[in-house]
């Protein structure tokens, strides 16, 4: 199932992809008209917390909408919407990780040995085809990193790897955009990856029931549709099951917290001279499975 987060007259509403159309059900509305279901979660984040339960409710409503007469009702067409992160707000600041992809880090100068760990400030979070600011006024050097990202379903912590998939809901793309001179002057990534819509997220969450494997997944990104990045997950160091089992020794997870994975070789400052966004460009990351985030760069 493809989920999404959107805004429609100042409310925030959430759904699934209707298949084999631009547009989304609206869930919310299913269930206040029909009475489908004894109780429904009003946040994606509540529903995420249920995880199968939650996609089967989901089924549920969208099977009694297509019963009705008037099942178009039901639905919003994507030109009728604002796109939100398919997570809005994380309970807490994103997390991600560094150097995870070995020619990433060669080409940052380093080496990919360890369990990189850093933060990105959840007010950093932006949507699908949202325009976005390069902060030329804050730096100079504002870099794109496209990334497979994991949306954690279930409370845990010390969580082993052969279980870590227990507490996965599903996936989405992020952008994890850096200003690469504040990240050096201040020797830590927070405040250079935390600029306002650093991480734009999106279009969908992929439950992963339709990715039974993120380590077989292609991960493309383009500027201006010239290609930067082409890798694999299968060249992650640390697996989805690794990172997690790592970083739940130290943090507890929760329903709604989202793990960036790394990124592949090519970002703009591996190249000579280096290739550092400018306004007017347009950055597509795009995995396999759950489609292309696309951003516009002012």
């Amino acid at each position: 199932m493809k989920l999404l987060s959107y805004r429609l007259n100042d409310k925030i509403y959430f759904g699934p992809k209707v298949k084999k159309e631009e547009a989304v059900w609206d869930v919310l509305s299913i269930q206040e008209t029909l009475q489908v279901l004894p109780d429904f979660p009003a946040t994606i984040v509540e529903g995420v917390a249920l995880g199968m339960d939650f996609i089967e409710q989901t089924r549920k409503l969208v099977e009694a909408a297509l019963k009705e007469e008037n099942a178009n009702d039901f639905k919003k067409q994507f030109t009728e919407i604002e796109w939100l992160s398919p997570i809005p707000r994380t309970p807490k600041n994103i997390m991600a990780i560094g150097r995870n992809y070995a020619e990433h880090a060669k080409e940052m100068g380093g080496v990919a040995n360890d369990f990189v760990v850093f933060t990105k400030s959840s007010t950093s979070i932006a949507a699908d085809e949202q325009t976005l600011s390069i902060h030329a006024d804050k730096t100079d050097s504002y870099d794109y990193e496209g990334e497979l990202a994991i949306v954690i379903g279930k409370k845990g912590k010390d969580i082993p790897s052969k279980l870590a998939y227990d507490y996965v809901f599903g996936y989405t793309i992020a952008n994890d955009l850096t200003a690469r001179d504040l990240q050096k002057k201040h020797q830590q990534f927070f405040l250079g990856k935390s600029l306002e819509g650093s991480c734009p997220m999106g279009p969908y969450i992929v439950t992963k029931d339709e990715l039974p494997n993120p380590q077989e997944l292609s991960i493309v990104t383009k500027v201006n549709d010239e290609i930067r990045q082409d890798g694999k997950t299968s060249d992650m160091v640390y697996s989805v099951e690794q990172i997690i089992e790592e970083i739940s020794k130290s943090v507890t997870l929760e329903p709604g917290d989202v793990i960036l994975t790394g990124t592949p070789a090519g970002v703009g400052k591996g190249f000579n001279p280096p290739k550092f966004l400018n306004s007017g460009d347009i950055v597509k990351v795009s995995i396999e499975g759950i489609g292309t985030l696309v951003n516009k760069f002012e």
